[in-house]
């Protein structure tokens, strides 16, 4: 970097607010439309959770049972999006799900048993980071059910959701889209990065290996799970930011909250990152 764009002491004693320091930012710096995106995101988030904060107000006054469910390849940014949706929230009615492995005890029930008790109570959020789901693709990908379970998970649950839909859950399937480079990118920063080395495990690596059949297993659940009462939103992912913002869009146009009109920022997800599956295009979505 040349001494005219470094910035210095002076140039920073010189700022008064947010707007000097993009000027500035914009005048010395190549990195201006990196940290304009940053700002502008950042703030949007903001005003987005300001609108969860008042749904899950609304949630709570109206009883209402809500289940947010976040699946996807690994590494396509699950936690991340929850993180947001949850971090001004009120813990007291919102809860994260991220099930172990079940154990000896929880193998010999019905399949479905261990979630049924963490499904939403009356006012609450629940927002599932991975979810029953597992059978439709990690376990059959990576051998730990049955041909026999797989194919018996597959008929039962557009019937187990049906149920908790005719009960008033309000179920939100999200999948997460990511491209294969862009997974492998990620995979290689959280073993240099020693804060998300904890998130790498011989599964992950195993993604790259089986992603043609992590692509067949996606299409099948697809297929076979995609229902007028529960539909499947697919989220393009590749960029966080963007997909993080787009994801709680979706979910606040889904319901008509008190106060939502004084909303100052759009409240409709991008149809060019947020999309309900269909078959015609769903080759097209990792």
């Amino acid at each position: 970097m040349s001494k005219k764009s470094m910035l210095t002491a002076e140039d920073f004693n010189s700022l008064k607010n947010s707007e000097d320091l993009k000027e500035l930012l914009k005048a010395k710096s190549h990195l201006y439309s990196k940290v304009q995106k940053t700002l502008f995101y950042e703030e949007e988030l903001r005003q987005l959770q300001i609108e969860l904060v008042k749904l899950q107000r609304w949630v709570s006054k109206e009883n209402k049972r809500v289940a947010i469910i976040f699946e996807g390849r690994d590494a396509a940014g699950k936690g991340g999006n929850i993180r947001r949706f949850m971090e001004h929230l009120n813990p007291r009615s919102s809860r994260l799900v991220a099930l172990n492995k079940p154990t000896e005890v929880e193998k010999g029930q019905w399949y479905f048993q261990r979630y049924i008790k963490e499904l939403p109570n009356p006012g609450e959020i629940v927002f599932f980071d991975r979810s029953w789901y597992n059978r439709a693709v990690v376990e059959p990908v990576m051998g730990f059910c049955t041909e026999s379970q797989y194919k018996e998970f597959l008929v039962q649950v557009p019937e187990f959701e049906h149920m908790m839909y005719e009960d008033g859950v309000i179920i939100i399937k999200f999948w997460l889209s990511i491209t294969k480079d862009e997974q492998l990118k990620r995979f290689e920063e959280r073993k240099e990065n020693p804060l998300k080395r904890w998130k790498f495990s011989p599964v992950d690596k195993q993604g790259q290996i089986l992603w043609d059949k992590y692509t067949h297993y996606k299409e099948e659940m697809f297929s076979k799970t995609h229902t007028s009462y529960s539909p499947w939103m697919m989220i393009k992912t590749n960029d966080k930011q963007v997909a993080r913002l787009e994801a709680i869009r979706h979910v606040i146009s889904q319901f008509d909250y008190d106060g939502k009109e004084d909303a100052t920022t759009v409240l409709t997800p991008d149809p060019n990152v947020v999309t309900r599956y269909f078959r015609s295009n769903s080759k097209s979505i990792d």
